[in-house]
Formats: C-alpha cells, sequence, structure tokens
C-alpha cells in the first residue's frame, strides 16, 4: 500500500514538472510570454540548431508544448486545408499529422490559414479556425485521435481571424468577437459541451472584431477572472465559474484590439491599434468597492500587433515598426527608446532577462530585458516570419512560414 502511495505521488509529481516545463497556450504561462531557460543562447548560426524541419502549408500559429510532444497548426494558402500537427520535441519527427478540410476565402494578405495557436492540457490539443462561414474548435487526443468538435457559427471580419483558445481548469475558453453577432465561450474541456455563453449586446462600434488571446486575473482574495479585450466592449472581466462578467471598462480602446492583455504592477495592461492610432492602456482592476479605472496611456511607440511583455517593474512595448520603447509598469513613465530597422507581427517573449522577437523578415532580436537597451544578438532564419516563439525545456523553438527550428538545449 505504501508503495502504491509513493509510486502515486512520484507520478504527479513528474506530471507537474511536466506541466512546468511546457508551453500551453498562445505565448506560454497564462499568456505572460515569459520563461525561466537561462542558457539560451543570444547568438546562433544554423549548425546550432537542434532540429529544423519543414512543415506542410505555412502558418503563423506558435508551437505548444506539453512533455515530449510539440503541437502545431499549419495551412494551405491554396486550397485553405487546415493542419494539425505532432513532433517529437528532442529530434523534431512526426509522430502525427491530421487533415481537414476548409474553404478558401479574402482574409488580410498578412493573415494565413494557420495563424490561431491551439492549447494543450494532460489529455487534449485545442485548435481553433475560422471561416466565414464558421468557427471551428476542434480537439485531438495526444495520439491524434478525434475527440470532439465544435462549430459556433460565422466570423465575420474581411482580415480572417486570429485569436487563439485558453484552458482555465475543466474549461476551453473562446473569445468569438466579430463584425457581427458575438459571444464569450466556454466548454467542457473532457467533451466540448456549452457550459457558458455570453452574449455582447448590441453595437454599432466599428472594428469590433477582436484578435486578443484572453488571460486569467487573480484578484487578491477573490475568484479568477478571465480578462478579454475589444474595440467594440473595451476590457472584460469574466467570472469562468459563474459565466458571468464580473466588471467591465468600455471605452478603453479607440482601435481594434489584436495584441493579448499582461499582467504587470498590478495593472492590466493592453495595446489597440489600426495604422493609426495606436494605443496602450494600463487598467487598474476594482477593488471590493470600487470599479475598474484607466490608471494611464501610452500613445508613442505603442504596438499595434505585438502583445506588450513584463519584467519586475518594466513593461517593453515592441512595436510593429521598429520602434521599441520601455516603460515604468506603474506609471507608464518612459524609461529609453529605440529604434530597429526590421517590421514585427510576432510578439516577444522573456527568457530570464532577455527578450526574444522575430522580425516579418525572419531574424530574432535578443535584446536586455532591463532599464537600459542593449541589443545582444540578431539571428536570420532564412524564412519570413510572423509568428511568436515559443520556450520549453530549456529549448526555444522558432516558426518560419514554412520550417520550425529547435535551438538550445544543450
Amino acid at each position: 500500500m505504501q508503495t502504491g502511495i509513493c509510486l502515486f505521488l512520484a507520478l504527479a509529481a513528474a506530471a507537474e514538472t511536466r506541466a512546468a516545463e511546457g508551453w500551453t497556450r498562445f505565448r506560454g504561462p497564462n499568456g505572460s510570454g515569459i520563461a525561466e531557460a537561462a542558457d539560451l543562447p543570444v547568438q546562433w548560426a544554423e549548425k546550432d540548431y537542434k532540429w529544423r524541419v519543414k512543415l506542410p502549408g505555412v502558418g503563423h500559429s506558435s508551437p505548444v508544448i506539453w512533455g515530449d510532444k510539440l503541437f502545431l497548426t499549419s495551412g494551405d494558402p491554396k486550397t485553405a486545408r487546415r493542419f494539425v500537427l505532432c513532433l517529437k520535441t528532442s529530434d523534431g519527427s512526426t509522430l502525427w499529422q491530421r487533415e481537414y478540410e476548409s474553404k478558401k476565402h479574402e482574409m488580410n494578405e498578412s493573415n494565413s490559414y494557420g495563424t490561431s495557436t491551439p492549447a494543450v492540457d494532460g489529455e487534449r490539443v485545442y485548435a481553433y479556425w475560422t471561416t466565414p462561414d464558421e468557427v471551428t474548435l476542434l480537439a485531438l487526443t495526444h495520439d491524434g485521435k478525434d475527440s470532439w468538435r465544435r462549430g459556433f457559427g460565422p466570423f465575420a471580419s474581411e482580415h480572417g481571424g486570429g485569436t487563439s483558445p485558453i484552458v482555465f481548469e475543466d474549461l476551453v475558453i473562446v473569445s468569438h468577437d466579430t463584425e457581427s453577432k458575438s459571444s464569450l465561450f466556454a466548454l467542457n474541456r473532457t467533451t466540448g459541451e456549452t457550459v457558458w455563453e455570453i452574449k455582447r449586446p448590441k453595437t454599432d462600434v466599428e472594428n469590433r472584431a477582436s484578435y486578443s488571446t484572453p488571460m486569467v486575473y487573480q484578484p487578491e482574495g477573490g475568484s479568477p477572472q478571465v480578462i478579454f479585450t475589444s474595440r467594440a466592449w473595451g476590457l472584460t472581466a469574466v467570472d469562468p465559474k459563474a459565466g458571468k462578467v464580473a466588471w467591465e471598462l468600455r471605452d478603453a480602446f479607440p482601435a481594434r484590439c489584436v495584441g493579448s492583455p499582461i499582467l504587470a504592477g498590478g495593472l492590466l495592461i493592453a495595446a489597440c491599434g489600426t495604422t493609426e492610432p495606436q494605443q496602450v492602456t494600463a487598467v487598474r482592476p476594482p477593488s471590493t468597492n470600487a470599479q475598474a479605472k484607466i490608471a494611464y496611456t501610452v500613445t508613442k511607440y505603442a504596438p499595434y500587433v505585438p502583445t506588450p511583455i513584463a519584467k519586475d517593474d518594466l513593461v517593453f512595448l515592441w512595436g510593429d515598426s521598429g520602434r521599441l520603447a520601455c516603460i515604468r509598469a506603474a506609471t507608464g513613465e518612459q524609461v529609453w527608446k529605440q529604434r530597429l530597422e526590421e517590421e514585427f507581427y510576432g510578439s516577444p517573449v522573456r527568457v530570464g532577462d532577455r527578450l526574444y522577437c522575430i522580425s516579418k523578415k525572419g531574424e530574432v532580436f535578443a535584446i536586455a530585458a532591463g532599464d537600459k537597451y542593449a541589443l545582444l544578438g540578431r539571428n536570420p532564419l532564412g524564412e519570413a516570419s510572423f509568428a511568436t516563439p515559443a520556450v520549453a525545456g530549456r529549448v526555444m523553438y522558432l516558426r518560419t512560414f514554412s520550417h520550425l527550428i529547435s535551438i538550445g538545449g544543450k
């Protein structure tokens, strides 16, 4: 009996370790983009890759990792066929590949049929894609077998889809903010059945389709809240257990939300934009007897597509046009600014005290995450990229349009 208990505890600890070392959603742990693999290089050459593999189709999604398995989505630009892949993290070999017929449609020229990042837990991987006729959320087991499939009706947007699902406890949560009917959904992760749906109120606000991926906020002494951002409904906090809006701050964003929210200095921070204006909004969540309030906004050096990232009391704004800024999380005060001669769609990740971000041309910039600007390395990948790096088990995974690269872990 004692041996059985010890074995159970050992297996549970191993499972916790695999989860802790994993990268289970867009931008990793709770969307923070933060990992602690201290020995990753800042400068490398092609000979330093652990492996580099060709992918079917093309795409801009990021890989997600659970234990020794890596999951990724892609799409065929000629047919709109969607791919869900599982690779072995040690050598990049394909463990399985599933293909799904889809429908070609108009979208932004910078979008793809493989843009949304999947989410993964200990049993399943959840892949998401859109067409104008229907949104699809697909659950597969870790060995590639169908678990369940759900549709959410039309996705109305000239730009195509871009948000990604997240897993919170026993729920798979999806933002379905479109230019038409919109809702927030939570599904039972085992069965795919709807646990709750929050229908968005009607509005005439333009650019209400959101491409942002939600995060979980834990108020001190309170229940968890899932944070959604959108142009039309601002910052929305949902109680995931009750399936009800806990609070909402309208008019938080003057433009479309593409980047995702983060937590820094006790504030919820998110960006919005079009060509102009672009703005970062920092919101102070409500206490028991108060309402949510805007703490400050930043318009200079604000990103549109890339998501901000934090370290201690600093927030780093990595702009689409290569304009970088470091601000104080509590006040928005600018600490430094810098201009890179590149453009970016992928978001930065932080590994210890370094930031990594891939330019649209496919060059990985490594920059010090500190109160003084320092360029640590520039690393061309040989192909364009709109993707965000993933980090797990002291290894970084870099996705270009049609390849996946593994670096580190030596």
